[in-house]
């Protein structure tokens, strides 16, 4: 999951802070989250931009989101905001390659989507919404989207249900539709994953040995020592911060700065030293993943316009992926640690692709075996269930436990992302369930999710 920081420590003395390195670089990130999140809510997902900061922007701010502000061009398709007086920032809309915040030089070279080929995924759903046929089913939607009295809220925006590969219900909040991109957060980590598998399957990245990232190419350099597996593992050693939560000693995550500061989010990430060797401590950060988003592009062929092409021809055309937008750095590096919009029924085809062993339409898409990989826990994540790319209730991990406890089955995992992003894949029933929202309850409403698919389980059974 990727988490932004409310900066707690601004709200203290922000005009005795000013000048002070970290403060000033926390409220650059600051500005820059409130002005790409805007964006892309404007300009890829279509949103109200005042209800969606109203919504998602400002609890993430709090206690201190009187110090910033934000103001949306429509005529220039961009979004300034400054926050304290001491951070600003400018996103701009670039069309196929969604928001950016802009770092001069800002890049010209002309981006278009590929034309689209035809899915291999037959078709999941009519063009209407569908309504759930069966009543326990329908008060299973109804109680996911009840709204807590008061604040914090869990705000579920969309959820699509799939069984035996065909939606069986579906449903969005005002202003949210079948065609309506919704931002995946770390959900998009399992994307990521995706796009590694499909070029291990091609036979052009392995999981041992050296991850193919020139700047450690050295064999005495320590980080040489880092595989691909590490990367999607988590365990990668680097000395990068975490995601999961604030740091209490800074005024926010370094990964956090690479994703809303900084120009060459992995050429930032590939900076960092070892904490520890690679494979003895699993720390969650995005920089694993913009270091594997680096290897995505430079094997698809170096710019985002070889990246959009490998994404388009080798997955998300061949699931009918029709509503996505996978964002961009400003060197053509993909955000593949949280940047991915797409509507939730494309999301809940992503997961088919999982639920049926990385095949669609007779096609393999990812290696045999690649899925059980993907989903088998990482030794040293059991406080939470990490796998690869994915969250997994299989293997025996505190995290597990609880979700097992609340509903979810043992032999589920998902893809999760930031206040309240699910695409959970349960095998057993042959059934995915993508949730979508804007939830700041406690674990990103993981017990009202695990809720809503035991419920499911229940109805379908």
């Amino acid at each position: 999951m990727h988490r932004f920081l409310t900066l707690a420590l601004l709200g203290t003395a922000p005009i005795a802070l000013a000048g002070c390195g970290k403060i000033d670089r926390a409220a650059d990130v600051a500005a820059g989250f409130v002005s790409h999140q805007l964006c892309s809510a404007t300009f890829v997902s279509q949103l109200e931009p005042e209800t969606f900061y109203r919504e998602a922007i400002a609890p993430s701010l709090a206690p201190v989101g009187f110090l910033a502000s934000h103001h949306v061009d429509r005529n220039r398709s961009e979004v300034t905001a400054s926050f304290a007086g001491l951070g600003e920032a400018r996103a701009v809309y670039r069309g196929p390659l969604g928001c950016l915040v802009v770092h001069e030089p800002l890049p010209t070279t002309p981006v278009s989507t590929p034309a689209p080929a035809p899915s291999l995924l037959p078709a999941i759903a009519g063009p209407a919404m569908v309504e759930p046929a069966d009543p326990a089913v329908k008060a299973a939607l109804d109680r996911a989207f009840e709204e807590t009295p008061n604040s914090p809220h869990r705000q579920t925006k969309a959820i699509v249900v799939m069984h035996d590969g065909r939606v069986i219900a579906e449903r969005y909040a005002p202003g949210y539709g079948v065609d309506t991109p919704v931002i995946g957060w770390s959900a998009t980590k399992s994307v990521t994953n995706a796009f590694i598998g499909i070029l291990a399957r091609q036979g052009r990245v392995s999981l041992t040995g050296p991850a193919p990232i020139a700047a450690w190419d050295n064999p005495k350099d320590p980080r040489h020592a880092i595989t691909v597996d590490n990367l999607l593992r988590m365990n990668s050693g680097l000395d990068i911060g975490q995601s999961l939560t604030a740091s209490a000693s800074d005024a926010f995550d370094p990964t956090t700065q690479m994703v809303f500061r900084e120009r060459d989010m992995a050429a930032f990430a590939e900076r960092a030293p070892l904490k520890v060797a690679p494979g003895t401590q699993w720390t969650y950060t995005n920089g694993n993943t913009l270091l594997l988003s680096r290897i995505v592009r430079d094997k698809a062929g170096g710019d985002a316009n070889a990246v959009l092409a490998f994404a388009h021809r080798e997955l998300f055309d061949k699931l009918g992926m029709q509503h996505v937008t996978l964002e961009f750095d400003a060197v053509g590096t993909p955000i593949g640690s949280s940047h991915m919009l797409a509507s939730a029924r494309d999301w809940a085809r992503f997961g088919l692709l999982y639920l049926n062993d990385g095949v669609v339409g007779g096609q393999r898409l990812l290696p045999e075996g690649w899925v059980d990989y993907s989903a088998a826990p990482t030794p040293g994540s059991e406080r939470y269930g990490y796998a690869a790319g994915f969250w997994t209730n299989r293997g025996d991990s505190d995290g597990a436990r609880y979700r097992v406890k609340a509903g979810l089955p043992a032999d589920s995992f998902m893809a999760r992302g930031a206040y309240g992003q699910y695409v959970i894949i349960i095998p057993s029933q042959r059934l995915v369930v993508a949730r979508f929202g804007m939830a700041f309850t406690p674990r990103d409403d993981m017990d009202a999710v695990a809720r809503l698919v035991a419920d499911i389980i229940a109805a379908i059974r």
